[in-house]
């Protein structure tokens, strides 16, 4: 009994190193799994083009994250399987049955605080540091656990072919483009990336969403030219114009036969010696550009860089033309609106003090949430006149109040079928909307 009483304390503290060590793996393999998989692969991806072997690391663990995280928990569940048992197996030599109970709420305690909460908060908070610093021991117990994982996977592939599912299937249900935009948007919520640059960011992912009819000009507004009149007429139109490329007009409006550029007008007008009487008006504007209203604003952009030009004439299917898009038109979808000293203080939208704003029904919608940090969907309409007839499906009368989308819109004023006036009021989230 002696001899016993003797080695039970050695025991102990042999039991204490063992155990201590095992939840010091524990701890890493939890750590780990939890860091890595919230690492920032943009800055991983950053380190290893600045030479980095240890970002390399992680990025080649990352891309196979299943087998990562497969590997972790292998590596976890031996490790607290054998603690538990081994704790168990000392406490039951001291204490009796007891000593199982007494095991049980030991390492249940140990296990919580500092093999599971105690890592992934660290894993949690410095995700990209950690990762760093565990990545090779990871790699190779990862490498090493390649065969059991391999072994593991052909038998969860077959269980889940037993019950009609198959892994990997079903892709991801955003977009690589919405996955970047949500990701862009929840940085802007936590503080790292200002509005402004998320606005542009979201801009430049929707080029490919928009075609050229959401962002033209309409035919309706558009500033053009009788080809046919005086030249002199002509010169005191375009010096009085804002705009210096206006289409020309024969016959009819829809006719358009050019374009006209203020500098070649005056160019020619200076060779002329100054007399508009000499002009040849067809000689001095320029063919005109026709692109269709389908057209994609990616694929635009990219045409205007092509073609060294950004003033195009719209045209639907029937080649009527529905109006014209610039290149102006097209960046301001990616910074906002960009005004000259020639534009107007006020784009068919004023601010009131109470929150509330007045538009003009053709302003479009993704300019109202980007001017008032709204987010008014623009799924079904390009503009909020749009917005309210395709919600009201009718076309209101002023005066007429609809309450959706937690806003509320009032009609203030009806030209025949237009919508040209409303007041625009946000209102409280748990009023509901209709």
């Amino acid at each position: 009994m002696h001899g016993a009483g003797e080695a039970a304390p050695v025991d102990l503290w042999v039991a204490v190193l063992i155990v201590t060590f095992c939840i010091a793996l524990s701890a890493f393999f939890s750590g780990s799994e939890t860091a890595m998989t919230a690492a920032s692969r943009v800055r991983m991806h950053g380190l290893e083009r600045n030479g980095d072997k240890r970002a390399k690391l992680v990025n080649r663990l990352l891309s196979s994250r299943g087998r990562l995280i497969g590997a972790m928990l292998l590596g976890n569940t031996i490790v607290n399987i054998g603690a538990s048992a081994f704790m168990t197996n000392v406490l039951t030599g001291l204490f009796g049955d007891a000593g199982v109970i007494y095991a049980t709420i030991l390492m249940t305690i140990l296990l919580l605080i500092f093999s599971e909460v105690l890592p992934k908060t660290i894993g949690i908070n410095f995700p990209d540091r950690m990762s760093l610093i565990v990545a090779r021991p990871a790699a190779i117990f990862v490498y090493a656990m390649t065969p059991v994982m391999i072994a593991i996977d052909a038998v969860v592939g077959g269980v889940l072919r037993l019950i009609g599912l198959r892994a990997g299937e079903h892709g991801s249900v955003l977009t690589p483009q919405e996955e970047l935009r949500s990701a862009v948007d929840l940085l802007h919520k936590e503080g790292s990336v200002e509005r402004s640059h998320r606005d542009m960011f979201g801009g430049l992912l929707g080029l490919n969403e928009l075609t050229v009819e959401d962002v033209m000009v309409h035919r309706t507004r558009m500033r053009t030219i009788d080809a046919g009149l005086p030249p002199a007429e002509i010169v005191r139109a375009v010096l009085a114009s804002a705009n210096t490329r206006l289409p020309l007009w024969r016959d009819q409006p829809e006719n358009i036969v050019g374009v006209l550029h203020a500098k070649d007008l005056l160019r020619a007008l200076a060779a002329a010696n100054g007399d508009a009487s000499k002009l040849n008006i067809d000689e001095v504007a320029i063919e005109p550009w026709f692109v269709p209203a389908t057209s994609t604003l990616e694929d635009q952009l990219q045409s205007f860089l092509e073609r060294k030009t950004h003033f195009a004439l719209v045209v639907d299917e029937y080649g009527s033309v529905m109006g014209l898009v610039t290149l102006e038109d097209i960046l301001e979808e990616i910074v906002g609106d960009i005004r000259d000293e020639h534009d107007l203080a006020v784009q068919g939208l004023r601010a009131l003090p109470d929150g509330s704003v007045t538009v003009d029904g053709a302003v479009p919608i993704r300019d109202l949430n980007r001017a008032m940090d709204w987010s008014l969907p623009d799924e079904e309409a390009t503009t909020v006149a749009g917005l309210v007839i395709h919600e009201a499906q009718a076309i209101p009368e002023p005066g007429q109040v609809f309450s959706f989308h937690n806003f509320r819109f009032e009609i203030l004023r009806k030209q025949r079928n237009r919508l040209t006036a409303l007041k625009i009021t946000p209102m409280p989230m748990d009023d509901g909307s209709g």
